[in-house]
């Protein structure tokens, strides 16, 4: 057996050990995932992310494209985001071998002479979809050793309702793994105790609430319905248009909670992603749109950034009870949402193991009752 032989049959192991140990961490592959802001990748720079414990580069061509690519160079495994990006090649700091950069495939291998019999057209650096959308650069974020589908679908975009608007964003990193991060972006109950302030709600505030919920595909929504008396925005806005609000909710996997309240002509739209990074470590990234007069952005995010370190405050202090491994329950109603969303991920993936099609936990709509 020659050694570059046995040197493919060792990559393949380790990529093989790479992908079991993934799939124990409890990623959902197969789904876009945000990985960078838009602005952070100008000229020939070439920015680095991590996703689902994947190390990636990412950079833009001389043609305005943004390329995603595993970081590290498949010769001797050196991060390519120690190289330079000429506009259209990604060239290794190490050996100077060139892969183009929207597909991976290699180009040069400079050490090679006209004797060398090796085709160097079918070697690939590892290689990514990547869309931008809503100011942010996506990645499809494949299974690892499996082929892109022949059809992919269109990166999330966030919805809007008029030509024009405003728009801001913001993110945070959570310690916990993403699940944690998941169940506590939906969950309804936390809000009088996390997220105290004068603007918003109060522990004296709270009171039975009743919404109802229906199953959308791999998902769930939480149907339009007036938003809580207790929030004074929302109130606000009802004096403002003199029309009822309307609220709608969604979850979506693998990570997406989408919200849209109306009121008149004038609408708010936001998106949260909780994407994993590590299995320790999850982002929430946040984007945000409207056409209220009166809300400038200056003012939206200083609100918005209180929000965010208050729930990355708690995830703080969560993640110190989770290191010992403590038994956790999950209770009825206010937590429904949470059992959904691990009834619907378990789902997904065994209907992806066998082929089946998916069952939905949710056979109908639901009704849940609460006090927040």
């Amino acid at each position: 057996m020659s050694e570059a032989v046995r040197t493919m049959m060792r990559m393949d192991a380790e990529a093989a050990h790479e992908s079991a140990a993934q799939a124990d961490a409890g990623f959902l592959w197969d789904f876009w995932y945000p990985a960078v802001r838009s602005t952070e990748i100008r000229g020939q720079k070439l920015v680095t992310a991590m996703l689902l414990e994947v190390p990636l580069v990412l950079g833009r061509t001389s043609e305005g494209k943004v390329f995603a690519m595993r970081d590290s160079c498949p010769h001797r495994g050196i991060p390519l985001s120690y190289g330079r990006l000429d506009g259209k090649v990604v060239e290794c700091s190490y050996h100077g071998w060139r892969f183009e950069a929207c597909s991976g495939q290699c180009v040069e291998i400079p050490s090679l002479t006209s004797q060398d019999k090796l085709k160097v057209e079918r070697i690939f650096a590892g290689h990514y979809p990547c869309e931008e959308r809503d100011g942010y650069v996506w990645v499809y974020m494949n299974s690892p050793g499996s082929k892109l589908p022949e059809m992919i679908p269109e990166a999330p975009a966030l919805n809007v309702f008029s030509e024009k608007y405003k728009i801001t964003h913001l993110s945070c990193e959570l310690p916990s793994h993403v699940d944690q991060g998941i169940i506590g972006l939906m969950d309804p109950a936390h809000g009088p105790f996390v997220h105290q302030s004068w603007f918003w709600r109060k522990r004296a505030s709270i009171h039975a609430k009743e919404k109802k919920f229906e199953p959308i595909p791999n998902g769930f929504r939480m149907s339009p319905h007036s938003p809580s008396t207790n929030s004074a925005p929302y109130q606000l806005l009802k004096r403002i248009t003199g029309e009822p609000v309307t609220t709608t909710i969604d979850f979506v996997l693998p990570n997406l909670r989408t919200e849209e309240d109306r009121s008149g002509k004038l609408w708010f739209s936001s998106r949260a992603t909780v994407t994993p990074v590590r299995r320790d470590l999850c982002r929430i990234d946040f984007v945000a749109a409207w056409n209220l007069f009166f809300l400038p952005v200056s003012i939206f995010r200083m609100f918005g950034k209180t929000f965010l370190r208050q729930d990355q405050e708690t995830m703080i202090r969560q993640a110190e009870g989770l290191k010992h491994n403590p038994r956790l329950m999950l209770i009825d109603d206010a937590d429904r949402p949470a059992k959904w969303y691990f009834a619907l991920k378990a789902n997904l993936i065994e209907s992806r193991r066998t082929g089946a099609p998916m069952v939905h936990p949710m056979d109908g709509p639901v009704t849940l009752r609460w006090r927040s």
